[in-house]
């Protein structure tokens, strides 16, 4: 899967990583209220916080800028799902830390994933199969936390039952951000980890006593 090149002629990696970071800020606020199409790029440099000259330093297009939110969201959920886990893995701990790292990014990141999600069919052709495939690398990450436990007879699940599990965490994720405006009045983040993450692992007690 190979990464798709935003062209900036400003050499300085650290700069453009920081006023990329401002862009994507800016823009997800205006993608958010307005719409991907009805917001331009002379509002996306105000909202960064500098000129239409100097956004034209870090990117080409407008587009590329929704290309970097959608790729700056899976970035962060690779590396916190990565994160902390590594002396647990191949446990149930393990996993349930994973999943907590994986909901708390969905929370941190909601605005952008709301964005994302609404306007990802504005992005080309080249770049649209690029994004969806990160969406799969994210089951991925969850599925492999999975087997780790399956291998290490921590879990009892078939190939299938991995696969669509992952896909579940990935969506009740999501969800927080999706239906915030019920579920954020109802139940705190802790909360909900904890009842996602009860659910969860009752479904599995209960597919093993059924097998049994």
């Amino acid at each position: 899967m190979k990464k798709r090149e935003v062209h900036a002629s400003v050499k300085d990696e650290r700069l453009v990583i920081k006023r990329r970071n401002q862009m994507i800020k800016g823009a997800v606020t205006l993608f958010k209220e307005k719409g991907f199409h009805r917001t331009t790029t002379r509002e996306i440099a105000k909202a960064a916080g500098f000129s239409i000259g100097t956004l034209y330093e870090y990117i080409r297009t407008k587009e590329d800028v929704l290309y970097l939110v959608c790729d700056s969201i899976y970035d962060e959920v690779h590396n916190r799902l990565q994160r902390d886990i590594d002396t647990k893995r191949g446990t149930i701990e393990g996993l349930k830390v994973g999943i907590g790292n994986y909901f708390r990014v969905m929370d941190e990141l909601q605005d952008e994933v709301l964005v994302m999600y609404q306007e990802a069919k504005s992005l080309s052709k080249d770049a649209l199969p690029y994004v969806l495939q990160k969406e799969i690398a994210m089951a991925l990450l969850i599925e492999d936390i999975i087997q780790g436990c399956v291998d290490n007879g921590e879990l009892s699940l078939s190939a299938d039952q991995i696969k669509i599990l992952s896909h579940n965490i990935v969506v009740q994720g999501q969800m927080w951000g999706f239906r915030r405006w019920a579920i954020q009045k109802m139940y705190t983040l802790d909360e909900y980890i904890a009842i996602q993450v009860g659910l969860i692992f009752d479904g599995i007690h209960q597919k093993a006593s059924l097998v049994d």
